[in-house]
């Protein structure tokens, strides 16, 4: 990314990429929930690449320029996705578990 007049422009970036993909990690993970009765489904998999793919839309629209994006860009997106959907699904199945 190439300097600009507005020196907080980076750091507004960032929090807005940040911030799509966790959300949407999240997001990912109560659609899992909704749509996949069996816990051991892979498809809640392709419900996070859905929304993964949605995501970068969204940075589109929130004005975050994802042609500048590396390839480091792009894992960082799936691998904070990956992981709020993760840890918010597993919250899910495990409610009402008893030791």
């Amino acid at each position: 990314m190439t300097e600009t007049a507005d020196p907080t422009a980076a750091h507004r970036r960032s929090l807005k990429v940040t911030t799509i993909a966790t959300l949407g990690g999240v997001a990912a993970a109560f659609l899992s929930e909704m749509t996949i009765s069996e816990p051991t489904s892979r498809t809640g998999l392709l419900v996070l690449l859905g929304v993964v793919a949605l995501e970068l839309g969204l940075m589109r629209v929130a004005g975050v320029d994802i042609s500048d994006f590396s390839t480091k860009d792009h894992f960082y997106v799936l691998f904070m996705s990956f992981a709020l959907w993760f840890i918010t699904w597993g919250v899910l199945l495990s409610e009402g578990v008893t030791f």
